[in-house]
């Protein structure tokens, strides 16, 4: 196998992270992200019409460490809102070990949940992606 260059072998070229467009500040000091669940992926437009996976996952959640849920107060179950810039959404918290603490994941498969009003559309400079994966926040009991 081989790379279609001359010579056939790849090129890499080391790139550096840009900085986040919306860094974390006082007024907004937690890291937002959304992604998929393994229940749901792509908008969720087939996987939320099969019966077996919406009845294991029917509504969108918000995952949190749960040092996170205690410094709010809160409990894995309780209703959380989550504001940046752009909008409030109101989901329910779910504890989760994996998550760390200064961040809240939202699933985006989820209309009613609508993920994708909070998140950050300014784009990569180089990939022209839009910032889908990263937005300042805050969070507090709803």
């Amino acid at each position: 196998n081989a790379f279609p260059r001359a010579g056939g072998r790849a090129r890499f070229s080391p790139t550096r992270p840009l900085p986040p467009d919306e860094p974390v500040d006082e007024a907004y000091p937690i890291v937002l992200t959304t992604g998929r669940l393994l229940e749901h992926w792509h908008t969720g437009a087939m996987t939320r019409r099969s019966r077996v996976l919406d009845e294991r996952e029917p509504e969108a959640a918000a995952y949190l460490a749960p040092a996170e849920l205690d410094r709010m107060g809160v409990t894995s179950g309780n209703d959380i809102q989550i504001t940046t810039r752009r909008g409030s959404i109101t989901l329910t918290a779910r504890a989760d070990q994996t998550m760390l603490e200064g961040m809240v994941f939202v699933p985006f498969a989820f209309v009613e949940a609508a993920a994708n009003l909070l998140t950050n559309p300014a784009l990569d400079p180089f990939g022209k992606i839009p910032e889908f994966k990263y937005a300042a926040c805050r969070l507090s009991p709803a």
